[in-house]
């Protein structure tokens, strides 16, 4: 269990490069940006620039040639698709791939999968534990590029996508599930979290991104995360698109 805690927040300052903050200091943060609900691709979704760099400019590493052929999948999608997919930022995408790694993660479920970019950044992750992912998306033009692209990285085997609505989809999910990840409609955060909740294994995660730029629509979400005492929530990367990280206690 210590180790596990060591690990967990060495992630999290690997991947922000600064301290996690709470939910009360995120009261002083700018104004949220728009976002475009799940499935609708939004004419006016901000482009990032190819991310072949680590935070502070490091390359990323590659241990492995698979490894290697993935990094390079996910920098191709960086630099040709990102644009109306509204994917996470790559240090966001390296958080998640260390944190399943690091708690050995054996089955993830994320909500809102769009072209694949963070479940291929979470299948990296879960190559070296054994572990599977589930991936809800309601547009079935994303569903079947990110099929394509999880087939272009090799882990096609590990990820199944499940097209259609995910608040009904994941009532017929079963546990233990080791770590949620969501990046859906903003305002069904709650949602997701009340089903999911109960299928959340003691110690596993609950990550949910866009909890600065997008606090706003989130405020039932936020206020679930931080006044249950059955949780432990920080949140990192709050300087950017922030994403929050809950712990179902032990």
């Amino acid at each position: 269990m210590a180790r596990i805690n060591v690990l967990l927040v060495a992630a999290m300052v690997l991947a922000t490069g600064s301290a996690c903050l709470v939910l009360e200091g995120m009261a002083q943060q700018p104004g949220p940006a728009k976002e475009s609900p799940l499935g609708q691709p939004s004419a006016a979704a901000p482009t990032r620039p190819a991310d072949a760099k680590a935070s502070g400019g490091a390359t990323i590493p590659a241990k492995f040639e698979e490894e290697k052929k993935i990094l390079a999948v996910l920098d191709e999608m960086r630099r040709n698709e990102s644009r109306g997919m509204m994917n996470v930022p790559a240090e966001d995408g390296r958080l998640l791939r260390v944190l399943a790694e690091a708690m050995g993660a054996k089955k993830v479920v994320e909500i809102g999968t769009s072209n694949g970019y963070s479940g291929i950044w979470i299948c990296l992750g879960l190559r070296q534990t054994g572990g599977k992912l589930i991936t809800h998306e309601i547009d079935a033009d994303r569903a079947a590029l990110a099929r394509k692209n999880f087939k272009r990285a090799g882990v096609e085997e590990i990820a199944t996508v499940v097209e259609g609505d995910a608040h009904k989809e994941v009532s017929k999910l079963e546990g233990p599930i080791d770590m949620v990840f969501l990046d859906a409609d903003k305002s069904g955060y709650a949602d997701y979290l009340k089903q999911l909740l109960p299928l959340l294994r003691p110690g596993g995660l609950v990550l949910a991104h866009n909890t600065t730029d997008a606090r706003s629509e989130l405020k039932d979400y936020l206020q679930a995360i931080t006044t249950n005492p059955e949780l432990e929530t920080v949140i990192v990367n709050a300087q950017s698109r922030g994403i929050s990280i809950t712990m179902k206690k032990r």
